[in-house]
């Protein structure tokens, strides 16, 4: 039972970031904008969260960076698609090679100027980020050390994640953020400001995707910076995103599962020494096991596609621009 409960207690730490990623864009396509770019996006965050945690030891002052750093990568995306009319898919993949391009550049300086190897956090700040146990609940036997004994950041995720699933659902500005994203010229129409509201969703969905690079340097890698620590997670939560029929409630359990994936070729071995039934996963190769994540993105792809519903479907005018003038 403790193999399992310390799995399901690293496939939480391991889907944190794809819960990031993926709530971010969602928020994104809702305003009928599809970003292909939160790898790149991601990467900023990580890169700007980290080297502000490195030299500040504020944790607020990270995570407002990382948010900052996948505003302004947004900024960029919305003016070329929004303003410019660019395409969306084209801009989105020049995002990714900006943004991993720009934290390999900067990460590459960071190590060179700091002396006696790769920068690491100090202990003062990874100490913020060290497991909070919830009173009464972690007491829970089991389930309590799986659900409820998390650093700061596992819970942040969950509440943005909520926030956005009420955000879109019940508040007035999340149904003028779905009417954009359904028909822009019908919104238009009605006196919404679809540029407004395009760009302040955008930013929105870019800073919390931010966040979740963050999480994954300050986190994933001991506190010390790895030009390659996003390594496809973005990827990931962009499929993410039709896994959870756009919801950011449903994204939660997404990123558990996905998070799972990605755990295993890590706790395969205790799988296998715990249950003789299971004793063939040690035999299989580390490979498969790190290709696994992209294999099962992959197939979920190909099922959402052939069994594609209206409810919980992409927004309308997802990945299409809006020319005011054709209304």
């Amino acid at each position: 039972m403790n193999t399992i409960v310390n799995f399901l207690f690293a496939a939480i730490k391991a889907g944190t970031p794809l819960l990031f990623g993926t709530t971010g864009e969602i928020i994104t396509e809702k305003a009928g904008n599809l970003n292909l770019g939160v790898e790149g996006l991601m990467y900023m965050g990580a890169f700007v969260g980290f080297l502000v945690g490195f030299y500040t030891e504020s944790l607020l002052l990270s995570l407002l960076a990382a948010f900052g750093a996948g505003v302004l990568g947004s900024l960029i995306y919305a003016f070329l698609t929004v303003t410019l009319k660019a395409n969306q898919n084209v801009t989105g993949l020049t995002l990714t090679i900006f943004g991993t391009g720009f934290a390999n550049f900067f990460g590459e300086m960071l190590i060179a100027a700091t002396k006696g190897g790769a920068p690491k956090l100090s202990a003062k700040f990874s100490a913020k980020l060290a497991e909070i146990q919830i009173p009464l609940l972690s007491d829970i036997p089991y389930l309590g050390r799986a659900l409820f004994s998390h650093n700061i950041l596992v819970y942040l995720a969950i509440i943005i994640a909520i926030l956005s699933w009420a955000y879109i659902k019940f508040t007035r500005a999340g149904l003028y953020l779905r009417a954009t994203g359904e028909n822009p010229a019908a919104a238009d129409a009605s006196g919404l400001n679809v540029t407004l509201i395009k760009y302040v969703n955008i930013l929105l969905g870019g800073g919390i995707c931010g966040i979740g690079g963050a999480y994954i340097s300050l986190l994933n890698g001991n506190g010390v910076w790895n030009n390659g620590c996003v390594n496809g997670q973005g990827w990931i939560a962009v499929a993410l995103v039709i896994f959870a029929s756009w919801s950011p409630a449903k994204a939660i359990l997404g990123s558990l599962v996905f998070g799972a994936f990605t755990i295993f070729q890590v706790r395969a071995g205790d799988f296998a020494a715990e249950f003789p039934a299971l004793s063939f996963l040690s035999s299989i190769p580390n490979a498969i096991y790190v290709m696994l994540p992209f294999l099962v993105t992959a197939v979920v792809l190909i099922i959402t596609s052939i069994t594609r519903k209206r409810e919980g479907a992409q927004p309308a005018s997802c990945g299409v621009n809006y020319y005011r003038e054709e209304r």
